[in-house]
């Protein structure tokens, strides 16, 4: 319109009304496409065509079927062994299967219950697939003059029963690592005899007899 009289025309025979009228449901509709960032398969879909959609309402799931990601807790005192970029093994529950991952996310918050700090490893192989679990193997440090012992022997956290003389008797001692069944110990001292099993009943006190089994080794 290069005109005032043009404009006046083109408003009175109601053009520019019919114009953004049709605009206006264009700019709806574009909203409602959504891209993926990647080529991958939808795994998820909650609604369907002409389902009326809340604000934040979940739509469904896209996934990319090649690059996955495991999320592992860490113990914080173990969280120097985890760096951005380095190399994991990981291996199906069965242990039939091994794949290799990279650490691409550490958290910086250590959580409060479980005193543990999440890491995530991105693994890419045609076998994986959305849900499966997976072992985490990483590279643990060495700690010198310890010994691992079964979890249900640990009492209050750091204390276990050892033999003096025919005796029961608690000591204090460091755990450094816990895995699901055991447990890594320190300032454990040299040659101490200590039980093998729980025993029901135990006390500091109790009078117990070592057992020799055929290979000479005593236990309590």
């Amino acid at each position: 319109m290069n005109s005032e009289s043009e404009r006046f025309f083109i408003t009175g025979r109601g053009i520019l009304s019919s114009y953004y009228n049709v605009k206006n449901p264009e700019q709806r509709l574009s909203k409602y496409r959504i891209v993926a960032p990647f080529t991958g398969v939808l795994t998820e879909a909650l609604v369907t065509e002409g389902t009326l959609v809340r604000a934040g309402q979940k739509l469904g799931e896209f996934i990319n079927p090649g690059v996955y990601e495991l999320e592992v807790s860490v113990s914080k005192s173990f969280t120097d062994l985890l760096k951005v970029g380095e190399s994991v093994g990981l291996s199906s529950l069965d242990g039939d299967d091994t794949y290799t991952g990279k650490v691409t996310r550490i958290n910086g918050r250590v959580d409060q219950a479980s005193q543990t700090i999440k890491a995530y490893i991105e693994v890419d192989n045609d076998k994986l697939r959305e849900g499966m679990y997976l072992e985490a193997n990483l590279d643990a440090k060495k700690e010198e003059n310890a010994i691992e012992i079964d979890r249900s022997l640990l009492l209050e956290g750091d204390k276990i029963f050892v033999v003096r003389d025919s005796v029961l008797d608690l000591i204090d001692v460091q755990p450094v690592y816990f895995s699901e069944k055991s447990v890594v110990l320190k300032d454990v001292p040299d040659g101490m005899t200590i039980m093998s099993k729980p025993l029901i009943g135990a006390y500091t006190g109790m009078t117990v007899k070592i057992y020799e089994d055929q290979s000479d080794n005593s236990k309590g």
